[in-house]
């Protein structure tokens, strides 16, 4: 181990993790939040910092960059350390950079010279891949990152873990899966019921014996029927009577949990408004968590955060009312919040200097926030079509914030009261165990033109059969396309070893072989030596790379590293045990033909010579069960089974000197070449990779999948638009290829025909707003409001393009782009032209809304300047990212002030890499 762990005494499934990382494998760490993840995660940067090689960290959001970026500079220096978001980006070129996952997702596009001497990529919360929008990049990452590169994966604890080490280990090689499933703090899940004929509310265990308590069942909603709700998620229709019972009231209920010793806490409200509402009742009931001291630290940190809004901009984001509630020990977290607010109750919550926030889910995503107790406001949320009972996955995802490792024995998950919820329903939930990784991958129009920009049709086919939705739905399929790409790798390796400058080795080994034809039996003593049988001899020659065989002269196993047959028949092995040690085996080592007991893929590159393969192919031996180490009659396997990771079915044959010392052959040219044996091994292997080749690529035709049928779809849909012409990318489609948003085909669209010319800086802005803002409340959209006729013309003409593309979609069965919404048009434009920040925030639209918007917009113009060819567009483009990216927008977070970061240097430092495609904040 590194120095890294000199400091703590590591777990069992971290010493796991790091013995497979020092054995040069990728891992695959499953395991609940706070149970020291990035313990593993560091061991690996640190490993290959100290190798001379890079490290990249990528993570989901860019709140989680940026604390991974403090932390890390905190611990290899700020010169060592960087940072590539939509928002930053500094130091790009240093050691260890932190990037959100979709900036590396586009660095692998563009095939950006920053992937260089890339030694590990960490993947933070990559269970992420679920996620139905941004799920796709984190496959995206898997498949396309660069070979040499080990993989990092962090994830929380799905049920379905090994698959997805199975399908990494696919892709990737040697893969060790790490699962823990024990929490580092236990957890004790309650259940809070207000009652209005008792003094207080009722706090009661949900579970006992990991059994639903059997005294919860009475606090349930009385229904007409008399039962509670069924199994098919909550029913808000239904009338029920009036109880005793009913939800709890917040201020009661934090006063009643810090009289249990529960605070600090973390209360999760499906709703921003129900946060801010909570956080009020708290503060104007005169509850007080705080002494005087803590105040005046309070008070300190929520000036250092502010300290670049203006007095007007303070007063329209309500600090004082804001201030008053965290002097008290109380706070509110959501979206809806400008960032300078959220991360100083992050900076004071972390400090124990706030006791209760009132957060909406995105607080749960891997910021550093544990609490002593997690609440659950209610069990269902709303997602825009109706209310979704939490899954179990949820679940574990938003209580994983409860106990704080070394200072709590206990951490407590407390699901409040619901009538729509019943005690059952809440008890089997905190029970619950199964919560399976589900792969959201899809291919986008964006995808599709890298990879015509990149592959063959066959091989951008391939890209797709790789992923772990494909894994899961046929996983043969993706290991015969993992082998296929491992065959066409060392063949082409191959073929280059395979070329002499003195002459054609293919001619050459040609007359090699006539000249054996001819000779006549018995030219040679074929067993080699006296007392070895040639059955023995055949036997031997026969093994193939990969197998296990029991070793002649112990009672170990090895691993078959390389056959090589010599002049007279002789035969000679390369072999590996357990420890990875090489050895050196000849026929005249057997006393018997050896048995071959089990099998292992081996290492890519095929390289046997290196003892680096060796200790890798022991590794990989190591990992054989013996339960299925059982000896078998060696056969020679058929062109439907190739044998070996290369799917090799002979070892490589290189003709015996004698045979190149006679006839025709001497004088061919290459048969003075130093290097001939290497030569002729190499076109031996061409030949066999070449057969393997074909076999594999038989096995794969023929297999007509949905993705295959989604790029057929995307394919047709860019060629009847003018994006490609047959597999080559147009100069629209090379535009398109660069943009990276969800409506991306419409907005390259809009910029192909001119609907985002002739504007000005605030036009632009306020029109190209449609694309990235969108209404998600469950009321009804206000009245769109156009600044002018042309903004109103303009956005009529991409709702028009919009349909056409949805029509095509439609007819190809390919799902619908999101059309675009004006809900910002006139605030966009309103704040390019000079507004102040009272102008546009309202009642509607929050200050943290309002940057966060903003922000994504400013994202997406500056995509269009880089992308666009029209001169004209990209300096209006420019001229309106300056004018969104002022005020409150532009206020530097704690993050920019401790670096130094300004504007013009996250410019200047800037590249293509960083479109980030937004990601949350």
């Amino acid at each position: 181990m590194s120095r890294l762990q000199g400091a703590i005494t590591p777990d069992e499934f971290q010493i796991r993790a790091i013995e497979a990382i020092d054995d040069g494998e990728s891992v695959l760490v499953a395991a609940p939040t706070g149970a020291g993840k990035t313990f593993v995660a560091e061991h690996g940067i640190e490993r290959a910092l100290a190798q001379g090689r890079r490290a990249f960290y990528t993570t989901p959001i860019k709140a989680l960059s940026n604390q991974k970026f403090r932390d890390f500079s905190a611990r290899w220096g700020s010169a060592r350390v960087g940072l590539l978001t939509g928002d930053n980006a500094l130091n790009g070129s240093a050691d260890l950079v932190v990037m959100t996952t979709e900036v590396l997702r586009n660095m692998i596009y563009v095939q950006s010279p920053n992937l260089a001497g890339l030694g590990v990529v960490v993947m933070d919360e990559v269970h992420y891949l679920a996620d139905p929008q941004r799920g796709p990049t984190w496959e995206e990452v898997i498949i396309h990152a660069p070979a040499g590169a080990q993989l990092v994966a962090l994830s929380a604890t799905v049920s379905n873990s090994e698959q997805l080490g199975e399908w990494i280990r696919a892709l990737r090689g040697p893969t060790r899966t790490v699962i823990e499933h024990e929490r580092p703090v236990e957890l004790r899940p309650l259940y809070l019921v207000a009652d209005r004929t008792a003094q207080e509310d009722h706090l009661l265990g949900l579970l006992v014996d990991g059994r639903p308590n059997p005294e919860g069942h009475r606090f349930d909603a009385q229904l007409p029927s008399g039962r509670g709700r069924g199994a098919g998620g909550p029913q808000r229709s239904q009338r029920r009577r009036r109880g005793p019972f009913g939800a709890p009231r917040k201020v009661e209920s934090v006063l009643r949990l810090d009289g249990e010793g529960l605070l600090p806490a973390i209360w999760f409200i499906f709703s921003r408004n129900g946060c801010d509402e909570a956080m009020a009742a708290c503060r104007d009931s005169g509850v007080r968590f705080t002494t005087a001291e803590e105040r005046a630290m309070i008070r300190t940190i929520a000036k250092n955060h502010t300290a670049q809004l203006g007095v007007a901009d303070l007063k329209v984001l309500r600090y004082e009312r804001w201030l008053s509630a965290l002097e008290a020990g109380v706070a509110a977290h959501h979206a809806g919040m400008v960032p300078s607010f959220k991360e100083a109750v992050e900076e004071a919550f972390s400090l124990g200097l706030i006791k209760v926030v009132f957060a909406t889910e995105t607080l749960a995503l891997g910021i550093n926030m544990p609490a002593r107790t997690v609440v659950i406001d209610k069990l269902t949320k709303f997602t825009g079509d109706g209310h979704d009972f939490l899954t179990p996955a949820q679940f574990t995802q938003l209580t994983g914030r409860a106990g704080r490792r070394g200072i709590d024995e206990l951490g407590y998950a407390v699901v409040a009261w619901s009538p729509f919820v019943t005690f059952e329903q809440a008890a089997t939930l905190a029970a619950s165990r199964e919560y399976p990784l589900r792969s959201a991958f899809h291919p986008t129009y964006n995808m599709v033109a890298n990879l015509v920009s990149r592959y063959e049709r066959d091989e951008a086919l391939g890209v797709l059969q790789r992923s772990f939705a494909q894994f899961q739905a046929d996983a043969d399929l993706v290991r015969l396309r993992a082998r296929l790409d491992r065959v066409e790798g060392v063949l082409a390796e191959a073929e280059e070893r395979a070329v002499c400058e003195l002459g054609d080795v293919g001619d050459y080994a040609a007359l090699v072989l006539a000249e054996r034809a001819v000779r006549p039996v018995g030219h040679d003593d074929l067993t080699g030596s006296a007392g070895v049988s040639a059955e023995i001899t055949d036997a031997v020659g026969d093994l193939v790379p990969g197998e296990v065989i029991q070793h002649p002269g112990s009672e170990d196993r090895v691993v078959v590293l390389s056959v090589a047959h010599r002049s007279r028949g002789r035969v000679r092995l390369r072999v590996a045990d357990r420890s990875g040690h090489p050895h050196r085996l000849t026929h005249m080592d057997f006393a018997e033909e050896p048995t071959v007991v089990g099998k292992v893929d081996l290492p890519v590159p095929y390289r046997p010579e290196t003892d680096q393969f060796a200790q890798e192919a022991g590794v990989a031996l190591g990992r054989l069960n013996p339960r299925r180490a059982v000896g078998h009659a060696r056969t020679r396997p058929t062109d439907d089974a190739p044998e070996s990771i290369l799917g090799a079915q002979d070892a490589a044959v290189v003709p015996p000197a004698e045979d190149r010392r006679v006839g025709a052959a001497a004088e061919h040219p290459v048969a003075r070449c130093p290097d001939v044996d290497d030569h002729l091994t190499a076109l031996d292997e061409v030949g066999r990779l070449g057969r393997d080749r074909e076999t594999l690529r038989r096995r794969i035709a023929g297999r007509d999948t949905a993705l295959e049928r989604d790029l057929r779809a995307r394919v047709s849909v860019l060629e009847a638009r003018g994006y490609l012409d047959g597999w080559q990318l147009t100069p629209p489609g090379k535009r398109l290829a660069r943009l990276y948003h969800e409506a991306d085909l419409v907005i390259t669209h809009a910029m192909e025909t001119g609907l985002l010319d002739g504007l000005n800086a605030a036009e632009l802005a306020g029109l190209i707003s449609v694309f990235t803002y969108e209404h998600r409340s469950s009321e009804p959209p206000p009245e769109p409001r156009f600044p002018n006729s042309i903004l109103r013309r303009r956005f009529r003409q991409i709702e028009r393009a919009t349909r056409q593309v949805n029509e095509a979609e439609e007819a190809a069965g390919l799902p619908q782009t999101r059309g675009p919404d004006p809900g910002m048009v006139e605030v966009a434009y309103s704040w390019v032209a000079g507004a102040g920040l009272a102008d546009v925030v309202d009642e509607d639209l929050s200050g943290g809304d309002f940057v966060r918007w903003i922000r994504q917009l400013i994202d997406l113009t500056r995509q269009i300047a880089e992308v666009t060819d029209r001169p004209g567009l990209a300096v209006t483009a420019r001229a309106a990212v300056d004018g969104l990216h002022r005020g409150v927008v532009s206020t530097m977070t704690e993050l920019e002030f401790e670096t130094g970061l300004t504007t013009d240097a996250a410019a200047a430092d800037r590249s293509n890499d960083t479109a980030s495609g937004s990601p949350p904040a």
